[in-house]
């Protein structure tokens, strides 16, 4: 048995070299399966397994769980491709271009990082100005808004996010996150905004409809895991920028251009993690020059804490990936990712109020 079997979670060493899959003794199975079901990379992993021609030479029971996953993921594709028509039609009145993020946007650009994605909702960013227009225009078409929403949520989006609150189409149930910007007005980055919408890049399938340029594709995948405080799905989207990083680098000029949107943007720390763990974990080939380049990283003590927290909540959250301080690291960067997107007078009174919610959530339920 590979060594490194021994060393990380089953489901990560798949990811990165899905020919281990051979080697699994029934019980590593046991684990791999629901790793890979909770982290949402299961389809992710048949589709490798699918592409290098391991698929059919798996035991049978595996091997059936791993077609399912295909199954439900060719599924959710046909699905969003349904949706996305069906955003085109209410926007086309809007006059506006509509930008998708994410899970949607790798799927329309076929990127490698849309092979095998699941995603729960589908993001789009408008201009500032739109969002309003945009809001009126989706539920005239038939989405709706969260009726469990009290003022206060609905002040927390419309005041200090960078999103309105989710809209759900009642019918399909398909929900619609409608950005104006890639990280809340309240966090310590501004990204330009007008830059990201002037360098998108259209997709011919839906005229009218947009996807971030490459280098902002990354900026915003790393934004997205290292600025937020949830990791529930943090290894997913370490996977997603391990693809997106190996596909782009063969764009001419793709290094340099990446740290000049990341110095634009202000967001060279997140992007300096993205680099760091996607080498670390998956081996990424990465430019030395590029680190050297963004000289933004973190002090030392910052980088152990980040370190530690970090190889933690990057595995799956599995029995059998558990570690010491599993819980406390989360918490950290929970704390963490709020504090940098809200300041200490919004972020505390927030959290107190977040926390007696659920708490008075809880005590109803018993």
């Amino acid at each position: 048995m590979n060594s490194r079997l021994t060393t990380r979670p089953l489901i990560l060493q798949a990811l990165h070299d899905p020919g281990l899959l051979a080697q699994l003794t029934p019980g590593q199975w046991n684990d791999l399966l629901p790793q890979g079901r909770q982290s949402h990379l299961l389809a992710r992993l048949a589709y490798l397994a699918r592409s290098q021609g391991l698929l059919d030479e798996l035991p049978p029971s595996p091997r059936g769980h791993l077609r399912a996953a295909l199954v439900v993921a060719a599924r959710q594709r046909r699905a969003v491709h349904w949706e996305l028509t069906r955003i085109q039609k209410a926007l086309a009145t809007n006059e506006t271009p509509v930008l998708l993020l994410k899970g949607a946007a790798y799927l329309v650009a076929d990127l490698p990082a849309g092979q095998g994605r699941l995603f729960s909702d589908i993001d789009i960013l408008v201009p500032r100005a739109q969002l309003d227009n945009t809001e009126s225009v989706l539920k005239a078409y038939g989405w709706t808004g969260d009726p469990h929403l009290d003022a206060y949520d609905q002040r927390y989006y419309r005041q200090w996010m960078h999103e309105l609150p989710p809209l759900r189409h009642p019918v399909r149930g398909s929900v619609i996150d409608v950005h104006h910007n890639i990280l809340p007005d309240t966090a310590r980055a501004h990204p330009d905004a007008a830059r990201l919408l002037a360098d998108a890049v259209p997709v011919a399938q839906y005229p009218g409809v947009y996807v971030l340029s490459p280098e902002d594709m990354v900026l915003h995948s790393a934004t997205h895991l290292f600025w937020d405080g949830e990791f529930d799905h943090g290894l997913r989207d370490l996977v997603d920028l391990d693809a997106l990083l190996r596909h782009f680098a063969g764009k001419t000029g793709f290094w340099d251009s990446l740290r000049e949107h990341a110095l634009h943007h202000g967001l060279t720390r997140p992007l300096y993690y993205a680099l760091t763990y996607t080498r670390r974990l998956f081996d990424t080939p990465i430019p030395d020059e590029l680190y050297a380049a963004l000289n933004d990283k973190p002090p030392a003590p910052v980088a152990s804490m980040m370190h530690w927290a970090l190889g933690r909540a990057l595995r799956p959250m599995h029995p059998s990936t558990k570690l010491l301080g599993d819980g406390f690291a989360r918490w950290l960067l929970y704390v963490r990712g709020h504090f940098l997107r809200m300041p200490a007078h919004l972020l505390i009174p927030h959290l107190v109020r977040k926390g007696w919610k659920k708490r008075l959530a809880r005590d109803e339920q018993t």
